[in-house]
């Protein structure tokens, strides 16, 4: 569901997503970009598809989410270390119609693990990092 601000929790996920109720060493968070939705439709030749429907817990617009591969992102006062793709599922054809998960093949996304928790907001900016968050060790 689509929410104005959600709370991130370090080493865990979004409070409130299933994410939260196991220990997830690698995918904590998904995110993916509005330009990846896009193409999906395009490729299925669809109207324009409610981000929810794909199941990713972010959604960006104009982030090279592909130069974020193993570097780190920051979405405001939360860091994520991406951790690699989320690669589309079977539920994507059950979502989306047949070919569904096709459509997303190398367009699902990034999974992510929360260095950095705080208030995800709706519209805030997002970056793409090299260096770990303030006061953290590991910074590269």
């Amino acid at each position: 569901m689509a929410v104005e601000a959600a709370q991130v929790i370090a080493g865990r996920g979004l409070s409130g997503d299933r994410m939260t109720q196991r220990a997830h060493r690698i995918r904590q968070v998904t995110v993916i970009a509005q330009e990846a939705i896009d193409e999906v439709a395009r490729r299925l030749g669809l109207p324009p598809i409610d981000p929810a429907l794909l199941r990713r817990n972010v959604v960006t617009r104009g982030v090279d989410l592909e130069a974020a591969r193993g570097q780190r992102l920051r979405l405001g006062e939360v860091w994520l270390d991406v951790t690699g793709p989320c690669d589309p599922c079977g539920r994507m054809d059950e979502a989306l119609g047949e070919g569904g998960c096709d459509a997303m093949r190398d367009l699902g996304g990034l999974t992510a693990v929360v260095l950095q928790g705080g208030v995800l907001r709706l519209g805030g900016s997002v970056t793409v990092e090299r260096t770990a968050p303030p006061g953290r060790a590991g910074a590269t």
